[in-house]
């Protein structure tokens, strides 16, 4: 349907009108059958009387407006009823118009939203950032360094080697009292030096073992 200047009326207005001429007819239906309604009661009571005054005449024809009254109110009915449908119809009809525009709607505030999201301008803020995270941490690095230097006290050093040393001898002292026997078939020096402090016999050959000189120390160690 269009107006005067010729243009088509917006969906919502024409389902807005049909809807309220469906209306329209439904009251108008229901006024008319309110109206059988009441003629089929007065028929009725005519029906009755003439029968009383034994008028089988004017029964018969009073039965038939009766029995015409009510076919049409019984068609009334099924109209009323069709017209409902078509209420539902256009009902139906209007809510998926309307869920159409909420989906193009929220699909334009989705592009929208698409095309505000700078997806560079993110990277380039995340790298930014993992940039500036590695410069904070370093700096705290730096700055924990520069503070452990400026508490450092003087002669500390020396107190840490002694301490270090304590423990190197206790544990010198449960290495000494597990020391193992020498292997067989290997030559032992059995004279031991004038001077200096006794040494651990070597082995045959001349070669030097690690773990010996090790233990050798240790027990020098023991002996100051």
């Amino acid at each position: 349907m269009g107006t005067i200047f010729g243009k088509e009326k917006p969906l919502k207005e024409v389902l807005r009108e049909n809807k309220r001429m469906i209306n329209r007819a439904v009251r108008e239906l229901d006024r008319e059958k309110v109206a059988l309604e009441r003629e089929e009661k007065r028929l009725t009571m005519e029906i009755k009387k003439a029968a009383k005054a034994q008028q089988m005449s004017s029964v018969k024809i009073m039965a038939k407006d009766l029995v015409r009254t009510r076919q049409y109110i019984t068609k009334f009915i099924e109209m009323r009823s069709h017209l409902q449908g078509c209420a539902l119809k256009l009902q139906t009809v209007k809510s998926h118009q309307a869920m159409a525009e909420a989906m193009a709607n929220t699909a334009k505030a989705m592009h929208k939203m698409n095309k505000a999201v700078d997806v560079p301008a993110i990277n380039k803020m995340m790298a930014d950032f993992e940039r500036e995270n590695a410069k904070s941490e370093m700096m705290q690095e730096i700055m924990g360094d520069a503070i452990d230097d400026a508490l450092a006290e003087d002669g500390t050093e020396e107190e840490e080697d002694r301490i270090v040393q304590q423990v190197l001898d206790e544990i010198g002292v449960s290495f000494g009292e597990e020391i193992p026997d020498a292997p067989l078939g290997v030559a032992t020096n059995t004279t031991a030096q004038t001077t200096g402090p006794s040494k651990v016999a070597q082995p045959a050959g001349g070669a030097e073992d690690p773990a010996l000189n090790e233990l050798e120390a240790r027990l020098n160690n023991l002996k100051r």
